[in-house]
């Protein structure tokens, strides 16, 4: 094995097509599918599937990226500490649901970096892709919920997936609205307290299941439902058009502005708000790190 090799695999596994990662390597196709056939010999695995549509990674691939990303984050850091050389840019990859403490981790790990050259990804994204992006590596961790109605089916998900759950707090179901809602100066809601308003909700694409909801109590029926991509989109049409969102009612102004406000809601339910990671594969440090800033930020709530 060489760092080359694993440069190989970790291009190829980037680009999904072997001519295009040839190309970005400045190398000859054969050359590449000779280094990563004898990289999969030397020990006895497959790392990618072939077909007339590509390539894929394989489970044993998957697990061999994560070791294979580690290693060269490793040996760059060695390389800097030692020959002086330029760093490349410090890269960190999240997926999660549409959470303000997410974001407010993220722009502290990001300060606390100190890099002068980064490329950090905050991927506020549909529940399924959450899953998908972690298990196939594209981001170090996800951020989602569990509840009563959901945890079977994510559980089971996140298993298939080799994916493990860690709880970072359970919330009491709140509703976030606009600040001049009529229901602003109610002290909690009910359910019937929003029957005359639009609910919005986050758009889950194929995978529009009611348990990849990012909202609980999504199967409890509604006259006026308006469903978004984007978190400024959802904030907008809440104050626009009094509607609400189901939520946990963790919120920062300093992010997010003082026009939404929450309320909480009189209903038998919980959100248990945690990250996912790889089972077979160890953080890395910035990821540790930015689990630490998670802790930090929501052992109050």
């Amino acid at each position: 094995m060489t760092i080359k090799q694993l440069q190989y695999i970790v291009t190829v596994a980037e680009e999904g097509n072997i001519t295009a990662a040839a190309k970005k390597l400045f190398i000859a196709q054969p050359s590449l599918t000779t280094a990563i056939r004898e990289l999969e010999a030397e020990y006895n695995i497959t790392i990618f599937m072939r077909s007339n549509k590509g390539i894929k990674l394989t489970s044993e691939g998957e697990e061999f990226l994560g070791y294979a990303r580690q290693v060269l984050e490793q040996a760059k850091l060695i390389d800097e500490r030692y020959t002086g050389k330029e760093s490349g840019k410090l890269k960190f990859f999240v997926s999660a649901q549409h959470y303000s403490f997410a974001v407010e981790a993220f722009v502290e790990l990001l300060k606390k970096s100190g890099a002068d050259k980064y490329e950090f990804h905050m991927r506020e994204t549909q529940t399924f892709n959450i899953i998908d992006d972690v298990a196939h590596l594209r981001s170090e961790i996800g951020i989602l919920y569990l509840n009563k109605f959901n945890e079977e089916v994510i559980r089971k998900t996140l298993r298939d997936n080799n994916l493990s759950f860690t709880p970072l707090f359970k919330a009491e179901p709140h509703v976030f609205i606009g600040k001049n809602s009529p229901l602003a100066k109610k002290k909690y809601l009910t359910l019937k307290d929003l029957k005359p308003y639009p609910r919005l909700s986050y758009e889950q694409g194929s995978h529009n299941s009611f348990y990849f909801a990012e909202e609980i109590l999504s199967t409890v029926d509604c006259d006026k439902e308006l469903v978004v991509l984007d978190r400024a989109t959802l904030f907008n049409m809440l104050i626009g058009l009094d509607g609400y969102t189901i939520c946990s009612g963790v919120i920062n102004e300093e992010l997010n502005g003082p026009n939404i406000i929450a309320k909480k809601l009189k209903v038998d339910d919980y959100m248990e708000i945690g990250y996912i990671l790889p089972q077979s594969i160890h953080p890395s440090h910035l990821t540790s790190e930015y689990i630490d800033i998670l802790k930090s930020l929501t052992k109050k709530k």
